[in-house]
């Protein structure tokens, strides 16, 4: 699901001086990257929010979908949010980035078996890309930026 914010508090799991709590309703940021600026709509993931991701769609040149990659119990209703989601008229060809947050954590799922979780190959009508990050480790956090500043380039052309 969209990403979490980070706050500092403890977690349940203990894993994690910081934890990562679900972004609720929707955050604005800009990332600036070089000479090129990304604004990320950071929409909660919880099914009460659900319904208003159509309302952030108009207009995006990418969507970044966020999957905790270590609850193997809701990846299937990810799977399922996201084919959905992509299915909007108004997102018809926009290029999607999948994200699996938390590879940092035992049992989390890697880049194949996402794409196989979630059904990504099925998808043909666009460009989709998937990478295991973990938030925590801002492990692959750069080539997720080089993705969308490399695509917002070629749509600009």
């Amino acid at each position: 699901m969209p990403s979490p914010a980070m706050r500092s508090r403890g977690n349940a799991s203990g894993q994690f001086t910081e934890d990562m709590i679900p972004t609720v309703g929707f955050n604005m940021r800009k990332i600036t990257k070089g000479n090129v600026t990304i604004k990320v709509w950071d929409i909660g993931g919880q099914p009460r929010f659900r319904s208003m991701w159509e309302r952030y769609c108009r207009g995006v040149n990418a969507v970044v979908y966020m999957v905790d990659a270590a609850d193997l119990e809701k990846v299937e209703a990810s799977k399922n949010e996201l084919h959905s989601l992509i299915d909007k008229p108004q997102l018809h060809g926009i290029p999607v980035l999948v994200l699996g947050n938390k590879r940092d954590l035992p049992g989390a799922l890697d880049e194949k078996q996402l794409i196989e979780k979630l059904n990504l190959s099925a998808i043909q009508d666009r460009e989709i890309c998937c990478y295991s990050i973990s938030c925590k480790e801002k492990d692959n956090i750069d080539i997720t930026l080089q993705w969308l500043i490399q695509h917002s380039k070629s749509r600009n052309c």
